[in-house]
């Protein structure tokens, strides 16, 4: 007997993909652009300088290509050092380029959402202390201002800052992204001057859009506990607090509680209309006491998962459901999964991770969890921070040639097309994109 089912999503549902400015743009001078011209700080000493050559232009095209996947939302950040080349300063030209960008979408049909901080920041800003300075949310909070003030015509979803905790560990603890410095009393004022910054710009695009929606997007590790897990329960538990729920419960209670003492911080209750989800890997975690540089929290690849590249975790997209229970249950927020997706660059593993994300997507609404939209991780390959162009860390629905810049679809592409069109997924779409997971997905012919 053949299986014929069809999982359908809420009408309005929002289907799109995610990319970040500096990963696509080129031409870029931030606090990642001067990062990544030292030598032996980037994969291959790979620089963004060209990227994927968004402000050379080839926007254009890469939006008709979303469009062709029946996408009705899009995801893009825009660069702060652009805008604000000095304190206090608006270049209009960089802001007239932007609103041609976001003009293509909603011509093509696509709602924007628009990031404000995707991991890179205006070197005087960096140069003068960065988020640790007390003034650090004010001028967070003019940016958003007068992006508000410039873009709000063309959108009202709006997007805080991108995975903070990420940022903070990788460029103030571990040292692998800029600004490339380390330690525990450094980082916990960075992560403070992120919350507080999230709370000014809330209320700057408030002030300007209040019908605006805004949230922030965080990086949600899956997590278990090493052998032995009576030990190392504790260790995942404390991994699990700081980068899953640290900043969230920051934004619900005021209290920032971090390792080393809580923060409060007044001001920033209320100011969460949404929460991004992003959803990729998980890991086994637990205590390492010769690890100090870590908090002495460790985690590494969980056995018995299909693995992607090196560094990369276990690959489970099906644990998205429980990710957006926990989330929901915790602070009865609206969701959004603002990224998910697998470095693949030969897709063997992108049609099933994503039909097994939206299967658990469509697990979830059908719960009545509040679920208001999937962005895949990403449209085209891009420069991937530390890894640079390494193929092994190819995201993009499209392929990317590095040398002559030619886009070339991936089957995954018609398969995300073919979902985004049907606002669902069906059994025909899973058997002919990913056979192998039919009995997985669809047991006794049930979904």
């Amino acid at each position: 007997m053949t299986v014929k089912a069809f999982l359908g999503f809420p009408s309005g549902f929002l289907w799109g993909c995610a990319t970040a400015a500096h990963q696509v743009e080129g031409q870029n001078n931030n606090t990642w652009s001067r990062w990544e011209r030292v030598p032996g700080r980037v994969h291959g000493n790979h620089t963004a300088d060209q990227a994927c050559e968004w402000w050379a232009g080839r926007w254009a095209e890469d939006f008709d290509r979303a469009a062709a996947l029946n996408n009705n939302a899009q995801r893009i950040s825009i660069e702060w050092s652009r805008l604000v080349p000095t304190p206090d300063a608006w270049d209009e030209a960089a802001a007239e380029r932007y609103r041609a960008m976001l003009s293509g979408l909603r011509d093509r049909g696509m709602k924007p959402m628009i990031t404000l901080h995707h991991f890179t920041e205006p070197l005087w800003f960096a140069d003068r202390g960065g988020w640790t300075m007390d003034d650090a949310p004010a001028h967070f909070a003019y940016f958003a201002r007068r992006a508000a003030e410039t873009f709000g015509d063309l959108c009202d979803l709006w997007c805080t800052i991108n995975e903070p905790l990420v940022y903070a560990t990788q460029g103030y603890l571990f040292r692998r992204w800029a600004p490339g410095k380390s330690g525990v009393r450094l980082m916990r004022r960075v992560v403070a001057g992120l919350v507080r910054s999230h709370a000014a710009a809330y209320y700057a695009i408030k002030g300007v859009q209040p019908h605006a929606s805004i949230g922030y997007a965080l990086h949600y590790l899956g997590l278990h506990s090493h052998w032995p897990q009576l030990v190392n329960n504790i260790g995942t538990r404390a991994l699990d607090r700081f980068m899953n729920l640290s900043f969230t419960d920051a934004l619900m209670s005021g209290v920032l509680r971090l390792p080393g003492g809580n923060i409060p911080v007044p001001n920033v209750t209320g100011t969460l209309d949404w929460i991004g989800l992003q959803f990729y890997h998980e890991f086994q975690a637990g205590l390492n006491f010769l690890k100090p540089g870590s908090l002495f929290l460790e985690y590494g690849k969980p056995r018995g998962m299909v693995l992607g590249p090196d560094s990369w975790g276990g690959i489970n997209p099906s644990a998205l459901y429980e990710a957006i229970k926990r989330l929901w249950s915790r602070y009865q927020l609206p969701i959004i999964v603002t990224e998910s997706g697998v470095p693949d660059p030969d897709d063997h593993l992108r049609p099933g991770y994503i039909v097994e994300s939206v299967k658990a997507m469509w697990h979830a609404v059908g719960y009545g969890f509040p679920v208001l939209g999937y962005f895949f991780w990403s449209l085209i390959d891009n420069f991937e921070w530390a890894e640079g162009y390494d193929p092994r860390f190819n995201f993009g629905l499209y392929k990317v040639d590095r040398e002559t810049g030619e886009r070339t679809a991936r089957p995954s592409a018609a398969l995300y097309g073919e979902i985004c069109a049907a606002n669902g997924l069906s059994t025909e779409m899973v058997a002919r994109y990913a056979p192998d997971l039919m009995p997985k997905l669809f047991p006794n012919g049930k979904p």
